[in-house]
């Protein structure tokens, strides 16, 4: 599966309390955040969408040179389920499923990534990231028979709805320490995180 697997990277998010910068952009080690995660994505998978508010500007730039497929989401002030509805919709129809990946968790690695992946296995139920002590989070493996009701969700709530309709059927894979929850989403956020992982 690994390699075949869709990555989708949710990038079309406003990022409103950022208060005017965008977090997308943030650089880590000299790299924007959304490079490192787009990057991160196409060591696992050779078929990597991005949504994002759209194909160029200054996200769009951060992608440049990497062969990913660009999802514009024109209807991004919907909230995330635009995001995903018109992820979903763009990827190939012979997807065993794909893979939820958020654009903003700095923490996460190929080596996280890869390890759902193995997990996912014969594509019959979803997968999930959490923390080392089992808190649910992020990336989430949904396979292709979810495809139908993400593309019916609205709002902001992400696919929370379709993840919580399997119940108990998750497969959830713990990664190390809180990799599956960190996201910066303030410039306080951003100030905090990087204080404490500088030495």
């Amino acid at each position: 599966m690994s390699g075949t697997l869709p990555v989708l990277l949710l990038a079309a998010g406003a990022a409103r309390r950022m208060r005017g910068a965008d977090k997308l952009l943030q650089e880590i080690d000299g790299v924007p955040l959304l490079r490192r995660s787009a990057e991160a994505a196409l060591s696992v998978s050779r078929r990597v969408f991005v949504t994002l508010p759209a194909p160029e500007g200054a996200r769009g730039a951060a992608l440049d040179g990497l062969d990913v497929t660009r999802v514009p989401v024109a209807d991004r002030d919907l909230g995330m389920s635009a995001s995903l509805r018109r992820g979903v919709a763009a990827l190939p129809s012979d997807a065993a499923g794909v893979m939820i990946l958020p654009a903003d968790m700095p923490e996460l690695t190929a080596e996280d990534l890869a390890a759902l992946l193995a997990a996912f296995g014969a594509g019959d139920m979803p997968v999930q990231a959490t923390s080392a002590e089992g808190t649910p989070g992020h990336p989430v493996i949904f396979p292709a028979s979810d495809f139908s009701a993400i593309a019916k969700l609205d709002g902001d709530q992400g696919a929370r709805p379709v993840l919580r309709a399997h119940g108990d059927a998750v497969r959830r894979i713990a990664l190390p320490e809180e990799r599956a929850l960190v996201d910066l989403d303030t410039p306080e956020d951003w100030a905090a995180w990087r204080a404490a992982t500088r030495g």
